[in-house]
């Protein structure tokens, strides 16, 4: 197939590679300049994964310089730029697969919901599951979900990706795999917290317990299903994500845990963390849909400095509070 992969960075070049090496004609779309020109020639992202090979197959362009007119979209940017970035991208997208996981801020739409509004007449969908970019690209064995409407849209997308050490499923439950993949980020930045207040296994194993039930509440009223919720794009996706020090979410958590402040987290970390706008739209959801989520209301609380983040893990853990008491 010829794909085009928007997004430069960790996970879109993960994400190129994999598919390069799948035989797929690979075109690699950045914003930088500089750094698109650094990768052309030495053949490596240097800032995000320097110790991989970008295959030669990998055509790497600017938004500026190229008319998409491919087989497959994928969408790999974070989510506060999938609006613009989508709508900037001038050419034909039939099949887009949405690899971003978020939601709009102010909207709190899921990133399908966005891209369908700006490309209403491609199929779109989303890929998910437990996927660090780092262990994608050094092939470590591990499983994703495609969710289309249309099951011929997921089976393509499904034999795009498909390897001996990226094995995917399919599943018509969008939403439910959108959710899973967007609302996992701001547990993992709460596990973060736990591990840097010093807490053990078993203070995080409670947290993310608890959340994930609210994850999953919150799910079903928006007409997820919860085999979803238990499955690689559910609760694998979140253990993967709350517990490896791969994961930006987790580092940053950690960083709050140990007591820096989210400014001096997010500057050290150097990468978008995705669970903190994530975490505002997550409460605006619980709100809409009535469903009580105090978990989730505690890491906003952290985030919006309303509260310190052993505070959070008190009031939950004692079982004292509302999810009215975070609220602004």
């Amino acid at each position: 197939m010829d794909v085009t992969v928007l997004g430069a960075g960790s996970w879109g070049t993960a994400l190129g590679i994999l598919l390069a090496r799948n035989g797929h004609t690979v075109t690699l779309i950045g914003r930088n300049e500089a750094e698109l020109a650094d990768m052309r020639e030495s053949r490596r992202n240097v800032r995000y994964l320097p110790d991989f090979e970008i295959p030669e197959s990998v055509i790497l362009q600017s938004y500026h310089d190229v008319k998409v007119r491919s087989d497959m979209t994928v969408v790999a940017v974070p989510s506060s730029g999938v609006r613009e970035i989508v709508q900037e991208t001038q050419g034909v997208h039939p099949l887009v697969v949405v690899a971003a996981k978020g939601l709009e801020s102010g909207s709190s739409k899921t990133m399908c919901e966005v891209v369908a509004e700006a490309l209403p007449n491609a199929q779109v969908g989303v890929l998910s599951g437990p996927n660090l970019a780092v262990e994608i690209a050094r092939s470590v064995p591990t499983v994703a979900v495609a969710a289309y409407a249309e099951q011929k849209a997921a089976e393509t997308v499904r034999d795009a990706f498909m390897c001996r050490s990226f094995r995917v499923s399919i599943s018509p439950d969008v939403k439910g795999v959108e959710i899973a993949g967007a609302l996992k980020n701001v547990l993992a930045i709460g596990a973060g917290m736990s591990d840097g207040l010093g807490f053990g296994d078993n203070t995080k194993g409670a947290f993310l317990s608890r959340g994930l039930m609210e994850l999953a509440r919150l799910g079903l009223a928006m007409g997820a299903s919860l085999e979803t919720f238990l499955g690689p794009a559910g609760v694998g996706d979140l253990f993967a994500t709350a517990a490896s020090k791969l994961s930006r979410n987790y580092r940053l958590g950690r960083a709050l845990g140990e007591g820096k402040s989210l400014e001096t987290a997010l500057a050290q970390l150097g990468q978008v963390a995705e669970g903190v706008p994530t975490s505002h739209a997550a409460g605006a959801l619980a709100l809409r849909y009535q469903v009580e989520m105090p978990v989730f209301a505690a890491v906003e609380a952290v985030l919006t400095g309303r509260i310190q983040p052993h505070q959070a893990v008190g009031m939950l853990m004692e079982r004292t509070s509302k999810m009215g008491d975070f609220l602004p």
